[in-house]
């Protein structure tokens, strides 16, 4: 049977039911699902080292020819043990597998095999452990060779993945290549088939190298389109101009409990000036977490409520929009401008619940001047009667899908809303402008006066019984406390602390008296917003938490922020979660726990010891860091590619570039179907609906 892309897995054979379903768990339907699911390392066995230069923990390949295998049982643990021993015209040497019996049916003496492992030494002899094997032929999958190593599901093995995938680049040709000849000549890209062959299997460093690079000069070059599209589609969109009420918007200033900083007035007055355009605004407002980004939004809300047109405000959780809307209800109850909460759970206007019902129908009247909840405001058959102004929370990639939303939404499907994003997140400048070309930015780098800096130390394993005394006398004087662990559960080989074991172990062993409550991603909604809100009640003494709370409340009596394994975080990341805590007047404090207190590692975390400028720092871990992943694999509004990285800076440049210049000669996508159909698809893959 010929394979073609949209082939069902299961006409592969060995493919059943049980592996069917095994592939579906990620993603894998089709053999085009195969090609496209990608390894996240590879292992490099193409060298075959001589048995007699071996040394222990080295990753080598043998080839060699079975003298002896043979089944037998541990006499200590009972282990089921595959034993052999193969030789080369150097040497011999031991090898080992642990419950593999099947092996001895599949291997005999005399069988000529390719051995991929790790290099042991026992007591008397070095030894292979459960190497992976294969039998010498031309053209090797899972030895000899620079190895794939894919994303795996539960009783999927690699062997498994690699033979499947291997069957499946048959049907490789059939891929279109959609990138113009004139840029695969410009920047020497290889075509898009062979980049996809050598990507799971590549013949060599080099080719595995160039591979990359195509591979991810597509996902920045479409990526890149995207936002070039974004920008052309909103110079051709009519907005409402809304007029500055000057005289208003000074005396709202003058009552302020506070003082707006430097920053927060310029940011201010360059978003009025772009409400006052006939096109739409679209600008991203970056701030440190307490830098006061929400005053600057509410002054925008505010004029577009005295224009006569309405403003909503979207945040990534029910928690955060509560919390919003406790600030813009007390700012703007007393001006007379007519605020509303719209949540799963929460329904008001003022502070009066009502019906979800009564409540759109007071939105399309045109009732509610400003109208804060999460996402589902667009998608939740809400329509306002004139909507000028769509604020978004942490969503800074605010697609052209959902903008089309808030136009169909807005009562005027002639015009379209203005658009303020904010973020937290500390991105670089230059950065921002290659990731955002489409976004004007505007930067909070001040902190409000009565903001105390965060006291940030390093806490090697040594120092934990003093670090955890601290945290005991914060308890006492009332403060919370949130202690946040790089993974879910306690498999990673690392060894890194797990959520769930340090939950355990904190609140049996160390805190007993205190109530602790867990946080993780793989909780249901409800219950992640039910935790948040007891701890933001007081009701819990410590949050054991993944990064979840990276994007998160306000907790105003939190003054401990405690991060095991701080070396697996990026310094950005890092920021982000220390901006958790020091929210109020209180003195905070941020320990950064590892066990690996290397020199680098040192060196790396001690910066964060030593600046409390998320910006510095975000350009400090792209120096650092290189090509690893600095905001965290899943940060709220930030693309997310299979294998380029935000670090990938000059890359980035390069594929912005190759998109204007593809533009800007008078050409339009209708001349590329195939690259149409590639950024199409994008589209719906970033923004579903």
């Amino acid at each position: 049977m010929k394979l073609e892309l949209s082939t069902p897995v299961t006409a592969i054979s060995p493919v059943g039911v049980t592996t069917a379903s095994r592939l579906k768990r990620l993603g894998i339907e089709t053999v085009a699902d195969l090609i496209f699911y990608f390894p996240f390392r590879w292992e490099d066995f193409s060298a075959i080292a001589p048995i007699a230069d071996l040394e222990p923990k080295q990753h080598v390949t043998v080839q060699g020819t079975i003298q002896l295998i043979a089944n037998r049982r541990s006499p200590v643990k009972r282990k089921n043990l595959t034993e052999a021993v193969v030789e080369d015209d150097s040497g011999t040497i031991k090898v080992i597998w642990f419950n593999q019996p099947y092996i001895t049916q599949t291997l005999v003496p005399g069988d000529r095999v390719y051995l991929s492992g790790r290099v042991d030494f026992d007591r008397y002899t070095l030894q292979l452990i459960n190497p992976v094997y294969e039998k010498v032929k031309k053209d090797t999958t899972h030895t000899a060779r620079i190895v794939p190593i894919y994303p795996l599901t539960n009783n999927l093995t690699q062997k498994q993945l690699r033979f499947l995938i291997k069957q499946a680049l048959v049907a490789v040709s059939q891929v279109k290549e959609f990138l113009p000849d004139a840029i695969r000549t410009e920047h020497e890209l290889i075509g898009l088939a062979e980049a996809l062959s050598q990507l799971h299997f590549p013949d060599t460093q080099a080719a595995l190298d160039q591979a990359l690079y195509r591979l991810k000069f597509n996902e920045f070059f479409l990526f890149q389109l995207q936002v070039l599209l974004s920008r052309s589609e909103l110079r051709t969109s009519v907005a409402v101009p809304i007029t500055f009420h000057e005289q208003e918007t000074r005396q709202l200033v003058a009552g302020l409990p506070f003082v707006l900083t430097g920053d927060q007035k310029k940011a201010a007055w360059k978003i009025i000036a772009d409400l006052q355009q006939p096109r739409p605004m679209n600008r991203l407002l970056e701030g440190d977490v307490g830098s006061g980004k929400t005053i600057v939004a509410a002054l925008a809300m505010y004029n577009v409520a005295l224009a006569g047109s309405q403003s909503v405000l979207m945040a990534p959780t029910e928690i955060l929009a509560a919390q919003h809307y406790q600030t813009i209800y007390k700012l703007f109850q007393p001006l007379g401008i007519t605020t509303a909460l719209l949540t799963r759970s929460q329904k008001l206007c003022g502070m009066e619940s009502v019906s979800k019902a009564a409540l759109v129908a007071r939105i399309a009247a045109g009732e509610v001047a400003v109208i804060v909840g999460t996402h589902a405001v667009i998608q939740d058959g809400v329509q306002f009667k004139q909507l000028g102004l769509g604020v978004v929370d942490e969503q800074h990639r605010f697609g052209v899908t959902q903008r089309k939303a808030l136009r169909s939404q807005s009562g005027d499907a002639a015009t379209t809303p203005h658009l303020l994003s904010m973020t937290a997140t500390p991105i670089p400048r230059s950065l921002a402008l290659a990731l955002y070309g489409d976004l004007d930015v505007s930067i909070l780098a001040e902190k409000p006066k009565d903001r105390k800096p965060i006291i940030t130390k390093l806490v090697a394993e040594s120092g934990r019984p003093a670090a955890y005394q601290f945290i005991k006398d914060q308890i006492t004087n009332g403060r919370q406390v949130f202690v946040v662990c790089p993974l879910i559960d306690p498999s990673d080989k690392l060894g890194v602390r797990s959520v769930t074991v340090e939950y355990e172990k904190l609140k049996q062993s160390v805190f007993p008296e205190y109530t602790i409550d867990l946080l993780h991603g793989k909780l249901p909604a409800e219950k992640k917003e039910a935790v948040m809100a007891d701890f933001l009640a007081g009701k819990s003494h410590i949050l054991v938490s993944t990064s979840v709370i990276e994007v998160g409340v306000d907790v105003p009596n939190a003054t401990v922020m405690m991060i095991e394994g701080a070396e697996r975080f990026g310094l950005a990341q890092l920021h982000q979660f220390r901006g958790r805590v020091g929210r109020a007047a209180y003195q905070s404090y941020c320990f950064l726990c590892s066990e690996h207190l290397g020199e680098r590692t040192q060196t790396r975390l001690q910066a964060l010891v030593d600046s409390q400028d998320g910006f510095a720092l975000a350009e400090l871990d792209l120096t650092l860091r290189g090509p690893g992943m600095v905001y965290g694999s899943q940060q709220s509004g930030w693309p997310q590619f299979k294998l380029a990285q935000l670090s990938d800076h000059q890359l980035m440049v390069k594929t912005k570039q190759a998109a204007e210049l593809l533009l800007a000669d008078g050409s339009t996508l209708r001349d590329h179907p195939v690259l149409q159909e590639h950024v199409d698809r994008l589209l719906k893959e970033l923004h579903p609906e």
